[in-house]
């Protein structure tokens, strides 16, 4: 038996089950599910379990749901009684008798009369041919009245609250529509009194075409096409072709090539998508609407809203309008696009694979800003920010609330060195915080940071963007100058592969993302930051500005942010004297007119 949650082995296969919510147990009929998983492997079948009990609260979610009647369903209710009723007329009215029938009819009895002696004809027959003649002259008018009368009892029912003459067709809509809704509650009571006042609508109708008007449209306000989307049934996959398995194999494929926590980053991206859909979800059935409906929730949906206790067992559609009232700020159209390309990728590669034909995700991104909401930090900042606690002393170094109040506590680790190192070499925090100690060294009497998934590993492991991310950059001299070799040099002594070994990565996968968070926060509290613009990654767009200024172009700087083609050479680190003075004189053009850091070299 294995002791994970929802997990059992029945002989040799693993099986999931789960407890039915207590309050859907009689909607269910059982008190518990379970599904054969079909592996005797244990890694394989936690993998299986999590697609399969997602399934379940979805469904169980989704009955909790039917239990409550949305405005779209009485719109589809009243629309589908008021046009089946009239259907029904046409299909009546094709049936009754013309005036040649009429004739014809009248010509038959007659004939059967004449054929027999009048004496001798049984009285019964006589009679049957009569009526048989009267029926086809008044079943117009038998019908018309049939539907005077049927109004007259419908208006009478609705002004005593009665609901007889419709409850059969409540029912039946409910079903057809997996609504969970009991006769005789109040919202099934609602409901009939729509449809009654849409049957009304529908005999008024049927009145004015006896006399021979078919131009009429319905007068009550209530009685007007659908507008909202109906609520469909749950399609489920055969087995191997939902979005779940397909994402699976799209992750394990990794057609890309991508590192690793871009991968898992895009998988988690598409799990939110799978969210309005279902894991069990045809992957060959995803089309525009399905793209475009997750678009509109992205928009609304709240920045790090995993993160959020308020927000936690909610899905994607819960959050947004659980964000309505708590009004958290949400993903600017840049991150809308990062999901929105996920999404694209995973598609075209569902595409090459056979599982779609066609790739639902171009045209959708949003437009792009004009410029980035990513701003540098301008000299004066820079200067108030170096001078402030984090770095010139806080109270403590241990809780972050404490790290904005000035104190003796010096910050010296990881915090303190990766935004000076991006501010003077353009890097990203994540390729900063996982450098081995043996990734900085002397190449042909230069220092240089090495950044790359080969070397030395470390306890969080190494990643980067792109293959063209790995690459070799000269230390400039101001981080010299400010004792970032003294710090290696430590580091050595000390022992252990990791050069900042406070650096670790979220439960995501992300280098440093509580950094990156909390000096958000830390720019607001010290009066740097309103609203959106400075970030940690302000130090990156710095130093591309600062190589601009030098006189630069962005394509003779692009490698050394990281923005280049795989090599040899940024795999390895090994390079020729000649390229590495070229990249040395770069970097060392990296300067910011009126910072002043000499309180920090101290």
């Amino acid at each position: 038996m294995s002791n994970i949650s929802h997990l059992f082995r029945r002989g040799a296969a693993y099986s999931a089950r789960i407890r039915v919510p207590l309050d859907l147990v009689e909607v269910i009929g059982r008190k518990e599910l379970v599904k054969a998983l079909g592996t005797s492997d244990l890694a394989e079948a936690k993998r299986r379990l999590h697609p399969v009990i997602a399934n379940w609260h979805r469904e169980f979610d989704d009955m909790r749901a039917r239990r409550v009647l949305v405005p779209a369903d009485r719109e589809h209710a009243v629309w589908d009684q008021y046009t089946a009723s009239l259907a029904r007329d046409d299909q009546a009215r094709a049936a009754l008798p013309g005036e040649a029938e009429v004739q014809a009819a009248k010509a038959e009895a007659i004939a059967r009369i004449e054929r027999d002696d009048i004496s001798g004809l049984d009285p019964l027959a006589v009679l049957d041919a009569g009526l048989d003649l009267m029926v086809a002259q008044r079943l117009a008018d038998v019908s018309s009245e049939h539907r005077k009368v049927k109004l007259a009892d419908l208006r009478q029912h609705l002004a005593k609250g009665e609901t007889a003459l419709i409850a059969h067709e409540v029912d039946a809509y409910l079903k057809a529509n997996r609504l969970l809704v009991n006769r005789g509650t109040p919202e099934w009571i609602s409901l009939a009194r729509h449809m009654m006042r849409a049957e009304a609508e529908a005999l008024e109708r049927s009145l004015e075409r006896d006399r021979g008007d078919y131009s009429g449209q319905p007068r009550d306000p209530l009685v007007k096409p659908a507008v909202g989307p109906r609520r469909s049934a749950q399609e489920v996959a055969p087995p191997g072709e939902s979005v779940a398995e397909a994402v699976a194999a799209f992750k394990s494929e990794n057609p890309r090539s991508v590192s690793k926590s871009r991968i898992e980053e895009s998988c988690r991206d598409i799990g939110i998508f799978i969210e309005t859909i279902g894991p069990d979800f045809p992957v060959a059935k995803i089309g525009k609407q399905h793209v475009r409906v997750w678009k509109a929730l992205l928009r609304k949906y709240p920045v790090r809203a995993t993160e959020v206790a308020a927000f936690r067992g909610m899905n994607i559609e819960q959050i947004v309008k659980a964000n309505e009232e708590l009004q958290r700020p949400v993903l600017s159209d840049r991150t809308v696009n990062r999901y929105l390309s996920s999404l694209s990728a995973f598609c075209a590669w569902a595409v090459d694979n056979g599982y779609m034909t066609d790739n639902p995700c171009p045209g959708m991104s949003l437009p792009k800003e004009k410029q980035s909401k990513t701003l540098p930090f301008t000299s004066e900042q820079m200067n108030t920010l170096f001078t402030s606690p984090w770095f010139a002393g806080c109270r403590s170094a241990d809780e972050w609330r404490n790290v904005a109040k000035p104190g003796d506590v010096l910050i010296r680790d990881h915090r303190y060195w990766v935004p000076l190192i991006m501010l003077f070499s353009g890097a990203r925090p994540g390729e900063i915080g996982q450098l081995a100690v043996n990734d900085v060294r002397q190449e042909h009497g230069h220092w240089i940071m090495h950044i790359t998934t080969e070397g030395d590993k470390i306890a969080e492991g190494k990643s980067v963007k792109t293959g063209g991310s790995m690459r070799v950059v000269p230390i400039h001299p101001e981080l010299i100058r400010l004792g970032f070799i003294k710090y290696h040099e430590g580091r050595v002594k000390e022992g252990g592969t990791a050069l900042f070994p406070g650096a670790k990565r979220n439960e995501r996968g992300q280098m440093m993302s509580d950094v990156s968070r909390e000096f958000g926060k830390y720019l607001v509290r010290i009066g740097l930051k309103v609203g959106r613009g400075l970030s940690l990654y302000s130090f990156r767009h710095g130093a591309a500005d600062a190589l601009r200024r030098a006189g630069h172009l962005d394509q003779q700087f692009g490698f050394i942010l990281g923005h280049a083609e795989p090599t040899t050479t940024g795999k390895y680190g090994i390079m020729p004297q000649g390229m590495l003075e070229q990249r040395v004189e770069l970097v060392n053009a990296i300067a910011y007119p009126g910072l002043n850091l000499d309180h920090l070299a101290a």
